[in-house]
């Protein structure tokens, strides 16, 4: 499905290259908001949009690593640079609150919202505070809460949401465990994980038709990094998957988490993309290599399901989104 108001032909991507932030001009004046941009692609994404002008709403947990993350980038383009950081933990919802609270309080305009702080293989089955399996809480709902509480703020600006996935979609069940969310049986940290990467999916291709239905000026764009060389397998994998993801790592298969970051930056950014796709990588096993239009499975879109999984969200989440 494409969007009717971009043509896929006016796209300027390079067979050879894909799309690069040598593309991209200025975007002085327009502000992006990245869950997760402490470390990896989201830092990386952060310094790419700085580099041309942005200002950059980091949403980070950890307060001290985003004190240096901040401090770095200063560093490198100056004092003057406009990048700031409020607290939110994405597997608290009222923490998630709280942020889209003081977001809509001190941000007055939105360009983009990136959905792209994640958690990975978590080894032994964690529930949060709000009784949620810990990946499909901190991948899913609370992006799903925060994008809802900022719709109508983006919506004013005409602004964007990229939802950051993962090809681990494709390596659990394919579609939403109804009957079990929260794995009370048989927990599998992969499994668990494919499930939460492939909700915020169908959220993510839900809302198009919801958007386009209301007749809403946002743009959903959904993507993922391949496989990059961040601290997300580090962050909260168990000791054998960081082990052998190490030395992944050191071959060809595994690029930098600045290239991990160029498909959102450019979902956040570029004009001329369709609407039901998924964008990252598009080399060998699209892990790596140039950026644009990759492969999507069809399951990922399934009506029925993503319907089921809207509803079974706002339930969970006591957070009723209308559009």
């Amino acid at each position: 499905m494409i969007d009717p108001q971009f043509s896929p032909q006016t796209f300027p991507q390079s067979r050879s290259k894909g799309w690069t932030p040598d593309q991209l001009g200025s975007v002085a004046g327009k502000t992006f908001v990245i869950t997760g941009a402490n470390s990896g692609t989201g830092f990386e994404a952060s310094r790419i949009l700085l580099s041309k002008g942005a200002k950059v709403v980091m949403l980070n947990r950890n307060t001290e690593k985003s004190a240096i993350a901040i401090d770095k980038l200063k560093h490198e383009f100056g004092p003057q640079t406009e990048v700031s950081f409020i607290q939110m933990d994405l597997a608290e919802i009222a923490s998630v609150h709280d942020a889209a609270d003081e977001i809509l309080q001190t941000i007055p305009q939105i360009d983009a919202l990136i959905c792209n702080a994640a958690i990975a293989q978590v080894p032994k089955r964690i529930l949060t505070k709000d009784g949620f399996e810990s990946q499909l809480a901190t991948n899913h709902y609370g992006h799903f809460v925060l994008c809802g509480r900022l719709f109508d703020h983006l919506d004013a600006s005409s602004g964007r949401i990229v939802v950051v996935a993962s090809l681990g979609y494709k390596m659990g069940l394919r579609t939403i465990r109804f009957d079990d969310m929260h794995w009370n049986r048989n927990y599998q940290p992969n499994a668990a994980y494919s499930q939460s990467k492939l909700a915020q999916m169908m959220f993510a291709y839900e809302l198009q038709d919801r958007v386009r239905e209301a007749g809403k000026n946002i743009k959903i764009h959904v993507c993922h990094p391949g496989a990059s060389a961040t601290s997300l397998i580090k962050t909260s994998g168990s000791l054998t998957t960081r082990i052998i993801f190490g030395l992944m790592s050191r071959s060809p298969l595994v690029q930098s988490a600045e290239k991990g970051s160029y498909p959102e930056v450019m979902c956040a950014t570029q004009d001329g993309l369709e609407q039901r796709a998924l964008y990252g990588p598009t080399g060998r096993m699209e892990w790596v290599g140039p950026v644009g239009k990759g492969t999507l499975e069809p399951y990922a879109y399934d009506k029925d399901t993503m319907v089921k999984l809207w509803d079974r969200s706002e339930q969970d989440t006591n957070f009723s989104w209308k559009i």
